[in-house]
C-alpha cells in the first residue's frame, strides 16, 4: 500500500533517538522530507548520520527546546524556509517522570507540564499556519497509555498525557475544517534508553530478549515492544492511507492497556 507520504514535509520532536528517531527513518524511508528537533546537538548530528546512512535522506537537524515558545516558533518557521513548508507535525518530545503523588513537587509538575503540553501547544501553534497554506495536514501526539489509565505512582506523566489526549480531540474538531488531521498514538512499554539503563541496572545477567519477555511487565504479547513497531503507526496515521481518520487515539503497548 501506497502511504501517500512522497515529497511530505515533516516535523518530529524529541527525533534524535527511541520512537522520534525511529519515526523520521519510516517517513524518511517513505520518501519524506523530515526535520529532527531535539535540545541535545550530539544526539542529532548521530540521528543525521543514521538517517543518511539508512536512507539517504539528509535531514534538517534543529535544536530546540520544546517548551520555549520563541524556539518552537523559530525551528518551525527554519523547517518551513527549507521545505518550502509543513505537511507533518509529530509532537513526540517527552520522558517519562513517574512517582506516588506526594513525592512530586511543584517544579516538576511545571516541568512535566511544559514538555509535554506545551511542548506540543507550542510546535502546533506555529506550524498551523503553514499546514492551511498547503491547504491540509497531519499532526500526531505521542501520548501513553497511563494517559488514558491512570495507576499509582503515575505522576506527573499520566496527568500530561491524559492532557495531551484531551488537546488531541479538542484540536481535531477544531481543525477539521481546514483539513487539518489530529491523533494520538498511547505507548505502553516500548524499547527506549530508559528502559534500557532499567535492564543493565537491575538484569545485566539477562540478554535483552531475556528481559524485554519478563512475565512482570504483563504484557499480553509477552514482550516489550521495539521503536519501529511504534513508528509504523505514527507513520499511517500521518499519511494519507488515514485520510479520514482524525481525533482518535491509538494503543500501541502490545495489549497491555484496560481500555481500548
Amino acid at each position: 500500500m501506497d502511504l501517500g507520504l512522497k515529497g511530505k514535509r515533516a516535523i518530529i520532536t524529541g527525533g534524535s533517538k527511541g520512537i522520534g528517531l525511529a519515526t523520521a527513518l519510516t517517513l524518511a524511508g517513505e520518501g519524506a522530507q523530515v526535520a529532527l528537533v531535539a535540545r541535545g546537538l550530539e544526539a542529532l548530528k548521530e540521528a543525521e548520520a543514521k538517517l543518511m546512512e539508512q536512507t539517504g535522506v539528509k535531514p534538517l537537524i534543529l535544536q530546540a527546546d520544546v517548551s520555549s515558545e520563541s524556539e518552537a516558533r523559530r525551528a518551525v518557521e527554519r523547517a518551513a524556509e527549507q521545505f518550502g513548508g509543513i505537511d507533518i507535525l509529530v509532537n513526540n518530545a517527552g520522558t517519562s517522570a513517574a512517582q506516588p503523588f506526594e513525592q512530586v513537587d511543584s517544579e516538576a509538575w511545571g516541568a512535566d507540564l511544559h514538555l509535554k503540553l506545551f511542548g506540543a501547544v507550542n510546535f502546533a501553534r506555529a506550524a498551523i499556519p503553514h499546514m492551511r497554506k498547503s491547504g491540509s495536514g497531519a499532526i500526531l501526539n505521542v501520548t501513553a497509555i497511563s494517559g488514558k489509565t491512570p495507576g499509582a505512582s503515575s505522576l506527573p506523566t499520566s496527568v500530561s498525557r491524559a492532557a495531551g489526549l484531551a488537546l488531541t480531540k479538542a484540536m481535531s474538531k477544531d481543525l477539521a475544517r481546514d483539513n487539518i488531521r489530529v491523533n494520538a498514538v498511547c505507548i505502553g512499554l516500548i524499547r527506549s534508553d530508559q528502559i534500557e539503563r532499567k535492564w543493565k541496572a537491575t538484569a545485566p545477567e539477562l540478554t535483552w530478549e531475556q528481559f524485554a519477555a519478563d512475565p512482570r511487565f504483563g504484557i499480553p504479547l509477552g514482550r516489550i515492544g521495539r521503536a519501529e513497531e511504534a513508528a509504523k503507526v505514527i507513520a499511517f496515521l500521518v499519511s494519507d492511507a488515514a485520510s479520514y481518520v482524525t481525533g482518535t487515539a491509538v494503543n500501541i503497548d502490545g495489549g497491555s492497556a484496560a481500555v481500548l
